[in-house]
């Protein structure tokens, strides 16, 4: 089995009620080959206090200003040295304790390109109430709406130094952006691991107005057109549409 070093990169900002909960559910993972990045953006409460508390289990913390989520992430993707990289925000989770040692697995037995899996939104009482099962990833999938949930996607390092980071020209929609890049337009192999990976805390300000939804869907529609989703428009229509089943 090959052996190699999964880099976790957690945001975070002002994060003092749930970054404990992340920190703990990553240094508690059985697999051993982990290396843990925490790129913290000033935060003005206790997180960088909280953060301190693991900083033997961590291998690099930044605190400072920066542009943004996708800033913070594109900052750990450059700093990281592991073969994959996967992103856990502070406001999510694994699952249980063997997430990393299942993805691992996975790698070594199928060798994709980029790994994914499903995930649960959860309320702050841990009640879950949406599942997102992602299902089989097939080509063109993308230009019938479909998404994997980003807090799964892992992918090779090497994939983000050939095609490159986070986009910020696209808003909260650069995840997106990053997958159809890799998946849609550079045709990368994926490997759908049929777990519940992460829980998600609900919430987030892309969907708290309409204004903010509007710029959700504009920006979804330039990251399709600019890598080549063939029905942009129906694509947009059946983006939020493909959420329904997740509350069922």
């Amino acid at each position: 089995m090959q052996d190699f070093v999964i880099s976790i990169i957690t945001v975070s900002f002002n994060a003092e009620q749930t970054i404990e909960r992340c920190i703990s559910s990553v240094i508690n993972q059985k697999f051993n080959k982990i290396e843990y990045l925490i790129i913290d953006g000033g935060s003005t409460d206790d997180t960088k206090k909280i953060i301190n508390k693991y900083k033997d289990k961590i291998k690099i913390v930044v605190s400072e200003p920066d542009k943004g989520i996708y800033d913070a992430m594109n900052k750990g993707i450059k700093l990281a040295t592991g073969d994959i990289i996967g992103m856990l925000n502070a406001d999510d989770f694994f699952a249980d304790e063997n997430i990393l040692s299942y993805v691992a697995d996975a790698f070594n037995l199928h060798n994709p390109d980029v790994l994914y899996g499903d995930l649960d939104y959860v309320n702050s009482s841990n009640k879950v109430i949406r599942s997102w099962k992602s299902g089989n990833y097939i080509y063109g999938m993308f230009n019938w709406g479909w998404m994997p949930p980003h807090p799964t996607f892992y992918c090779k390092k090497s994939y983000f130094e050939k095609f490159g980071c986070y986009s910020l020209n696209y808003g909260t929609a650069a995840d997106y952006e990053l997958m159809a890049r890799f998946l849609h337009l550079n045709k990368l192999s994926a490997y759908y691991l049929k777990k519940v990976m992460v829980k998600m805390e609900l919430g987030g300000a892309s969907n708290n107005s309409m204004y903010n939804r509007m710029k959700v869907i504009k920006n979804d529609y330039n990251a399709m057109v600019k890598n080549g989703i063939r029905f942009a428009v129906i694509s947009i229509l059946l983006k939020p549409l493909r959420k329904i089943p997740q509350f069922f």
